[in-house]
């Protein structure tokens, strides 16, 4: 609990893009609620931080906030978390949030259970019924189970009290340096080492990748920078592996891959060239230095960046 409170501030006060502000604004809103909350992101958006982070402003702060998987979930095990359920410290306080990661995951008869545990319309979660508060997670989109007859329909409108969005990583990129930052020093803390620095170029190579396992991936990626305590071959590395579009369908020969693939690279390539020329205000050779690559290749290649047609 500890540890997830810490983390808190990843999805709070440290964030710059429009998607977060708007999605902070929300929070504030209904978080001191008793709301229900449907958390809908992708796999590592940090929907349980978020989920804690709600609890944490909530009514029932004082409260144990409960979590469990959907995945495998009895009925008899759902219907216990209702009805003056007390937590599992022993300590004979009633659950103040359950918190159901993958809602979508339920079996057909555990959605039947809890649809007939939860009490009506605004006796959700209120400190007088006895019952906890609901946040669900998924990473489905839930109207499209319902409409294909696997998730009940009248559950799905009960948990989406209201439904926040987490956006990817990859759709909140200004975000990422205050991120690093972050990271870095909790990481640092936490293995006992002197804390990184990332320069400029550093910063681009951050920002030259898609994140696809999103604020899960930083982490991890941060925790090899604390440990290697060299962020640029960590990220050097990071970006030269194969970046797809998600718009590419598997072809029926390795054609639209290595197309992706080499033109990832080149994107990347480039604007490491640019940056450079720009921390040396277009000095050519100290640029080729700081890229530790021969003056005459960084000619070739800028002779080929200077020849791309331009986007319109």
């Amino acid at each position: 609990m500890a540890a997830e409170a810490k983390d808190l501030h990843l999805l709070g006060t440290q964030r710059e893009s429009m998607s977060m502000e708007a999605l902070e604004r929300t929070l504030a809103r209904i978080a001191p609620t008793t709301i229900p909350v449907l958390l809908v992101g992708e796999c590592g958006t940090g929907k349980a931080f978020l989920a804690q982070r709600i609890h944490q402003l909530s009514p029932r702060h004082a409260e144990p906030m409960a979590r469990t998987i959907c995945s495998g979930l009895t009925p008899e095990c759902l219907a216990s978390y209702f009805g003056h359920a007390t937590s599992k410290e022993g300590d004979g306080r009633t659950i103040g949030t359950l918190f159901l990661k993958e809602i979508s995951e339920l079996s057909s008869t555990s959605q039947r259970s809890l649809l007939y545990s939860i009490p009506d319309g605004d006796l959700i979660g209120n400190e007088d019924s006895g019952d906890p508060r609901l946040i669900s997670s998924t990473v489905a989109d839930l109207e499209q189970e319902v409409s294909a007859g696997r998730f009940r329909g009248e559950l799905y409108y009960r948990l989406k009290g209201v439904c926040l969005r987490l956006p990817p990583l990859r759709e909140r990129k200004e975000d990422l340096p205050k991120l690093a930052e972050l990271l870095l020093t909790k990481y640092s803390i936490a293995q006992g080492r002197l804390r990184p620095s990332l320069d400029q170029e550093d910063l681009s190579l951050l920002q030259a990748w898609e994140w696809p396992g999103n604020i899960r991936e930083l982490e991890n990626v941060i925790k090899q920078i604390v440990i290697l305590n060299d962020a640029k071959s960590v990220l050097v590395e990071l970006v030269a592996r194969p970046k797809v579009s998600r718009a590419i369908q598997p072809a029926a020969n390795g054609s639209a891959l290595k197309a992706a693939t080499r033109a990832a690279s080149r994107r990347v390539e480039e604007q490491l060239i640019l940056d450079a020329l720009e921390r040396t205000r277009w000095n050519r050779k100290r640029a080729a230095q700081d890229l530790k690559i021969s003056y005459k290749s960084l000619l070739s290649k800028l002779k080929l960046i200077e020849g791309k047609p331009k986007s319109k």
